[in-house]
């Protein structure tokens, strides 16, 4: 990834974004503020006065109306619109060049001015080394945050890379031990079908605490190693022939248990506030699963703005941990670099990079405007991540880091929606570059 032609692809993606933003994103006025006016609460409507904070920023809309209507006004009697579309490109070894589609949407549902920001998103990509992925992700607040609904659906076609097990400390104990934990970082390559469906419903029982359950289903079929004969001592068919599990497909399908605290003002993009979210998960041989398993999730998300007059300047902090507890997890489903909800934790390595039976990542990140008028912004970004392999190494043991920095392209100032261009590297020559939106967390 150290090639040159990243600049030029950096370079090409940032302008391909903005023309693909200038005909798909409208801007149009403020979001609605947080109170009602005292004679609108008898009609239970929403006032949307202008917001000046809002006012003298610029997203992809703004820059679409100046180029394609020089002389035309905005129109402040329209609420902003909370749809964004981009391409979907990106590029590291592991995928090849990536070329697809990608949507948010961001909107307040109800008429109670405390219920936070609806959120989905959806995405169709292909790759040169013939990837093929779909998804959709909703994180949705019913009117007063009564209810929360998360929720996710994959289908895939995937080449998925292995570096086996741990955090890069070999075990040499035998042939075995030694192709588990791959101190050499050989990647070896895995093609399978993949589908992944997930939902969970909070309840809310006091402010800002939600307890809920749900369910998650995933499976991996015609799982093949293409390069390597059934023979090979790699990392996948030591550990599944290790564990019971079968070479060509497995099921890992369980029920969900969790308990989450938020006080974040904007779920796409956080200036203030705490996310915390605890949960059980637990696989079941009934549910269809491979082996039963169980399994504890903790993430951990504060946000701190470091200006009243700039809100804008922000750290943030995120701890993201998942444990293994008792039974049994097919390797690829095992905790590790990336493999977060949303995969965007350890950037700088690949999904799956590192991982185990436990496993940690830590994070820091300095958010800040370089434009006056917001359309620009930068990231810096650091992380550390550990992992324990069963194998003599201890979770908080041995840690490998991994850091970057980034630029932020303001898409739609009404959901702070941000297009996210990073470049980030990790120790023994990983390194990528990532196109998404909205912030890593």
């Amino acid at each position: 990834m150290q090639k040159s032609i990243h600049k030029y692809l950096f370079s090409g993606v940032l302008l391909l974004s903005v023309i693909a933003g200038a005909r798909t994103v409208k801007a149009q006025v403020a979001p609605p503020i947080d109170s009602l006016k005292a004679d609108s609460l008898r009609n239970h409507k929403k006032v949307y006065p202008p917001n000046p904070g809002l006012a003298s920023q610029y997203d992809i809309g703004d820059l679409a109306r100046d180029l394609l209507h020089p002389n035309k006004q905005p129109d402040t009697t329209k609420k902003p619109s909370g749809i964004t579309v981009i391409p979907n490109i990106a590029s590291n070894p592991s995928i090849g060049f990536q070329l697809g589609i990608k949507a948010v949407a961001g909107r307040v549902l109800g008429t109670d001015p405390s219920t936070l920001l609806s959120v989905a998103a959806t995405s169709a990509s292909i790759t040169t080394k013939n990837i093929i992925y779909f998804y959709v992700t909703h994180n949705v607040f019913t009117n007063g945050n009564k209810w929360n609904l998360q929720g996710s659906l994959v289908a895939a076609k995937t080449v998925t890379p292995d570096f086996g097990i741990g955090i890069g400390r070999g075990n040499f104990s035998s042939p075995e031990a030694i192709a588990l934990t791959n101190p050499d970082r050989k990647g070896y390559a895995l093609n399978a079908l993949y589908f992944r469906f997930s939902e969970k419903v909070y309840k809310e029982v006091a402010e800002h605490l939600f307890v809920g359950g749900g369910l998650s289903f995933e499976l991996r079929r015609n799982i093949e190693d293409k390069r390597s004969e059934p023979t090979a001592l790699t990392p996948y068919y030591v550990y599944s022939d290790q564990h019971g599990f079968n070479r060509n497909g497995y099921s890992a399908n369980g029920m969900l248990f969790n308990v989450q605290y938020t006080t974040r003002d904007n779920q796409n993009r956080a200036y203030k506030g705490i996310y915390a979210d605890a949960g059980i998960r637990l696989n079941e041989t009934f549910l269809g699963s491979s082996k039963n398993a169980a399994q504890l999730t903790v993430d951990l998300r504060k946000y701190i703005s470091l200006s009243h007059s700039h809100p804008e300047h922000v750290i943030a902090f995120w701890a993201w941990g998942s444990y293994l507890l008792s039974g049994d997890l097919p390797l690829l489903e095992l905790p590790g670099s990336g493999k977060d909800p949303n995969f965007r934790s350890a950037r700088g390595y690949t999904v799956g990079y590192f991982k185990g039976t436990k496993y940690f990542d830590g994070e820091v990140e300095y958010r800040f405007p370089i434009t006056r008028n917001k359309f620009l912004s930068g990231v810096t970004f650091f992380s550390m991540q550990t992992a324990a392999d069963n194998l003599g190494t201890n979770l908080f043991e041995v840690w490998q880091p991994g850091g970057g920095a980034g630029l932020r392209v303001l898409f739609n100032k009404a959901t702070r929606t941000n297009l996210c261009l990073d470049y980030a590297w990790g120790k023994y020559g990983s390194r990528g570059f990532f196109l998404g939106l909205n912030e890593a967390f």
